[in-house]
């Protein structure tokens, strides 16, 4: 499988690459981002590993860009600026995960073969359409519509709101949204995941009658009717 990484440290850069070689990956290396883009979009990547701060194109332009053209290569953000409003500007630039420099290696090649599992099979009942209400989520097009108006959704929150679907009626712990959708163990130091229910809630619930996702305090959160 094919690996690129884009990233202007150079030591970082070979140790990803030393360590993705010895598991049998193929691995490129570029180190701005408008190079990143032209080789991403120029070749069929497996997963992309990209740094924030980086030089001609930021990753976040970067992530943006490669996500219109091939919206399912997996997208890793591996860098120094791990705020809770950095890990949102990732992942509503398309990042699949967001891993914080300095990082262990092993971490970083589990969430790797997570993505990749992931994204190697995907059942054909997963495309059917969900709905709760008058709220319909079609995985296909990856479009949400609430009574018959289609309301913009970043990437993240889409698959914050496509796991809530398929588990409605269901309690959802934080720690198990963090795994599922995030693949990534909660961290109780950061609410990024209320950050997401909150910008969901405002998407799909302020504006329209009955309010879908609710609050269980101190468990999570659950996604019904009423």
């Amino acid at each position: 499988m094919k690996i690129l990484i884009v990233e202007d440290d150079e030591r970082v850069a070979d140790l990803i690459r030393r360590g993705l070689e010895e598991e049998g990956f193929q691995v490129d290396i570029v180190e701005d981002g408008l190079m990143g883009h032209r080789i991403a979009l120029s070749q069929p990547y497996d997963l992309i590993i990209m740094d924030i701060i980086l030089p001609r194109l930021n990753g976040l332009d970067l992530c943006q860009q490669v996500r219109q053209s091939r919206p399912d290569v997996p997208i890793i953000m591996l860098t120094a600026l791990g705020t809770t409003d950095d890990k949102v500007e990732g992942f509503d630039a398309g990042a699949d995960d967001y891993l914080v420099k300095p990082f262990d290696f092993r971490e970083l090649f589990v969430r790797i073969r997570t993505l990749l599992r992931r994204n190697s099979q995907r059942p054909a009942e997963l495309d059917q359409t969900l709905r709760l209400a008058d709220l319909e989520l079609d995985p296909r097009t990856r479009t949400v519509k609430r009574a018959g108006r289609e309301i913009d959704l970043t990437p993240k929150e889409f698959n914050l709101l496509d796991y809530m679907l398929r588990h409605q009626g269901r309690v959802l712990p934080r720690a198990e949204i963090a795994e599922r959708v995030w693949d990534t163990t909660f961290d109780t130091g950061t609410n990024f995941i209320d950050v997401y229910i909150n910008y969901l809630r405002k998407k799909i619930d302020r504006d329209f009658e009955p309010k879908l996702i609710h609050t269980k305090a101190g468990i999570g959160f659950i996604m019904k009717e009423g």
